[in-house]
């Protein structure tokens, strides 16, 4: 019977790497709050280079992106907020005769059946947004990081010119350069997706004379976050309250829908992402998949921008690979 050995050296090599990926579990949190910085910096990279070419310090650059960005998003939140409300508690206090017009009145739905769980939900949103005002201070640390690492930019190929053999600064800038073109690509496109998918099914569903047609707009635009499956989803209640009024509306909906999808994937994606993400739709929806397994929603969200990465540095150092060996 043939013996094995096993040298001290392999056994303190498993240990490490036991060790590593331990460490790596327990500051999961911080990791996955400094992928997001990167992603953004990524998305914001460019623009303070071309404020930076007006001849604006780089640091007053960034300030001023801060402003417009926020400035923008506390305008629109202001603006929209109490149509918002208005139109979404409407939704709610409808949903139950929305269900049974369109067939459920078999499950005997009331709009006492649902009290409790509105009450639930609404408790939950509160406690929602509690949780976000109370967090102001992470998302002043992360306004800070992704300051430093926008300031860094330049600097950056010398901090990770050890992950090469030669011509470590080239290849590092190389990689950090491929990172934004991606990654900022997929932001700032999927930005755009949302903010026109989500003005068209506004103005179409306004036309047909849908009723909350804002919050069915603002979901349609937030799940064009989710490949392939969110237009899917943003779908469903539409046609649903769509029926509700009458066929003829209903199929209006529908319709609308689906026009949004065929122009989306015909005309805005391609003009509009070109080939900053270039994922095969199969690759995407394992990432999907593998995201919302392990992180819910959020990982859901951020399972493009991690499939991104891992393809990026897979390929890079692969291609690196290749020409040193060759």
């Amino acid at each position: 019977m043939q013996k094995i050995e096993v040298s001290y050296k392999s056994f303190f090599t498993f240990f490490l790497f036991i060790a590593g990926f331990f460490l790596l579990y327990q500051i999961r949190a911080i990791i996955l709050f400094l992928f997001i910085s990167l992603i953004v910096t990524a998305a914001l990279s460019p623009m303070v280079d071309k404020l930076e070419k007006l001849k604006l310090p780089r640091a007053l650059s960034i300030f001023l992106l801060y402003i417009l960005i926020f400035g923008g998003f506390i305008f629109a939140i202001a603006s929209s907020i109490p149509a918002l409300v208005k139109q979404t508690s409407a939704l709610i206090d409808k949903l139950p005769e929305f269900l049974n017009t369109i067939g459920y009145y078999k499950l005997n739905l009331q709009p006492a059946d649902y009290k409790d769980q509105i009450t639930v939900l609404t408790g939950n949103a509160l406690k929602i947004m509690a949780s976000v005002f109370n967090n102001v201070i992470q998302i002043f640390a992360f306004m800070v990081v992704t300051f430093y690492l926008l300031m860094e930019r330049r600097q950056l190929k010398k901090h990770l010119h050890f992950l090469f053999y030669e011509n470590g600064e080239q290849k590092a800038e190389q990689l950090i350069l491929a990172l934004e073109r991606k990654l900022g690509g997929w932001v700032r496109g999927e930005l755009i997706l949302m903010v026109i998918v989500g003005l068209m099914s506004f103005v179409g569903l306004g036309l047909l004379g849908v009723e909350f047609a804002l919050p069915l707009a603002i979901l349609a635009g937030f799940l064009e976050l989710i490949p392939n499956l969110g237009p899917t989803i943003a779908l469903i209640p539409a046609v649903i309250i769509g029926f509700s009024v009458s066929n003829p509306v209903g199929l209006g909906v529908l319709a609308l829908y689906i026009l949004i999808q065929q122009l989306e994937n015909n005309l805005i994606v391609p003009k509009v992402m070109k080939k900053s993400v270039g994922l095969h739709p199969l690759v995407t929806l394992v990432a999907l998949m593998v995201g919302f397994k392990i992180g819910g929603i959020g990982g859901g969200l951020l399972a493009v921008p991690a499939a991104l990465f891992i393809e990026i540095l897979i390929k890079f150092f692969y291609s690196s690979r290749r020409r040193v060996l060759h």
